[in-house]
C-alpha cells in the first residue's frame, strides 16, 4: 500500500531535477500528481513517464510567479481530481551563472529571484488554502534551502528568497494549524540537478562538494524521500518544522 494512496498532489517545477524526482516517487506511492512547470514540453515527458509506469498524472503549464496561473492550476486540479490534499512548492531558480557577490546583483536580478523563489510559494499557499480548509486537512511542503540557514560563497538574493520561505512557513503554521493544515519547509543542501550543474563551473561544483562532510552532492531522490515523509500521514504531528537534507553541511558552520 502506497504512502499517498488516493491523495491529490500539486508539485511545481516538476519538469526536471528535484521536481521530476518528487513527481515520479509520489506517483509510485499512489498519489494523483498534478505536475506544473513553465517548461511544458519537458513536463509532458515526465507525465508520460509516470503514466507508462502505471501512475496517474496530468501536466499544467505554469508560471509560478503569476496569480492567474495559480488559479488555473487549482481549477484544473479540481476539475480532474475534485480535491487537493498536498502542495509541494518546489519550483525555483538560482539566477546568474556562478555565485555572484552582492555588487554583481542588480535590482532586476533580485526581483526575479524573489518572485520565483518566494512570492510563488506565497501565491501557492493562498491558492490551495480554501480547498484544504474545506477538506479539514492538508499538507504543504515549501522547498527552501540551507542557504536560508547559513552563509555561503555568494548569491545573497537566492539566500534571501529562501530565508523568506523559511520564516513564512513558520508563521503560516501558526495560522493554519486550527484547520488541520500542516506546513513545513525542506532545506536541501547541494543537490545533483541541472539547476546546480548548469549554473556553476566544474571547479565551483567541486568546491561546493568540499563543503559537505559526506563529500558528495545529494541525489534528487534523497530529497524526495524527505518530502514524501512530510506529505504522508507518517508526519501527522509535524508542523512548522524545517527538515534539513544536506549531508551535514550546516553542522560544519554551527
Amino acid at each position: 500500500m502506497g504512502k499517498l494512496d488516493g491523495k491529490v498532489v500539486i508539485i511545481t517545477g516538476a519538469a526536471s531535477g528535484m521536481g521530476k524526482s518528487h513527481a515520479k516517487l509520489f506517483a509510485k506511492e499512489g498519489a494523483k500528481v498534478v505536475g506544473s512547470d513553465i517548461n511544458f514540453d519537458g513536463l509532458k515527458k515526465v507525465v508520460e513517464e509516470i503514466r507508462n509506469d502505471g501512475g496517474e498524472a496530468i501536466a499544467v503549464a505554469h508560471d509560478v510567479s503569476k496569480k492567474e496561473d495559480w488559479d488555473r492550476v487549482v481549477e484544473e486540479t479540481i476539475s480532474n481530481y475534485k480535491t487537493i490534499n498536498v502542495l509541494v512548492n518546489n519550483a525555483g531558480m538560482l539566477g546568474k551563472e556562478g555565485l555572484p557577490k552582492i555588487e554583481e546583483i542588480d535590482v532586476e536580478d533580485w526581483n526575479q529571484i524573489i518572485s520565483v523563489n518566494s512570492t510563488s510559494q506565497f501565491l501557492g499557499v493562498k491558492a490551495v488554502f480554501e480547498e484544504m480548509k474545506k477538506n479539514g486537512a492538508g499538507s504543504i511542503i515549501n522547498v527552501s534551502s540551507t542557504a536560508a540557514n547559513i552563509g555561503g560563497a555568494g548569491s545573497s538574493h537566492y539566500a534571501a528568497s529562501k530565508g523568506a520561505v523559511r520564516s513564512m512557513t513558520k508563521q503560516i503554521a501558526l495560522e493554519f494549524g486550527q484547520y488541520n493544515i500542516r506546513i513545513n519547509s525542506v532545506h536541501p543542501g547541494l543537490v545533483n540537478t541541472p539547476l546546480l550543474n548548469e549554473g556553476n563551473s566544474e571547479e565551483q561544483v567541486n568546491y561546493l562538494k568540499s563543503l559537505v562532510p559526506l563529500n558528495r552532492l545529494a541525489e534528487p531522490e534523497e530529497v524526495s524521500s524527505a518530502i514524501l515523509f512530510l506529505a504522508s500521514d507518517d508526519s501527522s504531528f509535524v508542523n512548522g518544522s524545517e527538515l534539513v537534507v544536506d549531508g551535514g553541511q550546516i553542522s560544519t558552520q554551527n
